[in-house]
């Protein structure tokens, strides 16, 4: 399967756009937003659980990282409420098991470097708001990773308030962003809560806060090498 695999052009789904399958785990969906590959791929997707389900045990191949949209997600390392960060290195392996209280995550699959072997569970909800030098953004700073394959990942939340405008210069290693509350805009189209979208490396794109203002996951820094994957 290729879903949204050309690196080098924009991709961005909207809520409107939701189209959920199920995984082999009765209970669990999943809401593809980018892919490459089949069962085990390079894949960026929502995963919904439905209350006390579980997803058999996985190892792992290309690393995991997880960002606990609503409810609880948990296995057998631990509870984590919305708002955990969580990083699952090349090898390691778990197997989720949710509770009653469901849960939904942003899940990234195989897009760690081999030597970035930082396992973190960080209580993102927990961590106070950090001021950013540029005018009405505050952040949260979740990991950051430097590599010849990768380049420098940064992965943080951000709030911005209302109308705030962020102009970055062209993009090295791309941007990609999912809106967690309220909207942004970019050329005129606003994407609201849910909303995820990929800007390629060489882009320079304009984001403006929406009206009510916006809180986003960003990871920056991380496509350089994902442009191979398009050719």
């Amino acid at each position: 399967m290729r879903l949204n695999a050309d690196f080098s052009h924009f991709a961005c789904v909207t809520p409107d756009q939701y189209r959920w399958v199920d995984s082999p785990s009765a209970g669990v969906e999943r809401m593809m937003l980018d892919r490459i590959g089949d069962e085990v791929a390079r894949a960026t997707s929502l995963v919904r659980y439905a209350p006390n389900s579980q997803f058999s045990r996985h190892t792992h191949g290309g690393g995991e990282e997880i960002l606990v949209l609503e409810g609880v997600f948990a296995d057998e390392h631990g509870r984590y409420p919305a708002g955990s960060y969580l990083r699952n290195p090349i090898g390691t392996g778990h197997t989720p098991q949710i509770g009653e209280e469901g849960a939904l995550i942003l899940v990234k699959l195989h897009q760690f470097d081999e030597d970035d072997l930082l396992q973190l569970a960080v209580p993102a909800h927990r961590l106070p708001w950090q001021p950013d030098r540029r005018p009405g953004i505050t952040y949260k700073m979740l990991h950051t990773y430097s590599s010849e394959q990768y380049g420098p990942e940064r992965v943080s939340l951000e709030r911005w308030e209302a109308d705030t405008t962020v102009s970055y210069p062209t993009l090295s290693g791309g941007l990609e962003l999912f809106v967690l509350e309220g909207a942004v805009l970019s050329d005129g189209q606003e994407y609201a809560t849910g909303s995820w979208c990929r800007f390629p490396v060489g882009a320079a794109p304009q984001l403006q806060a929406g009206s009510e203002g916006v809180q986003l996951y960003l990871k920056r820094g991380h496509l350089a090498a994902a442009n191979l994957l398009s050719q």
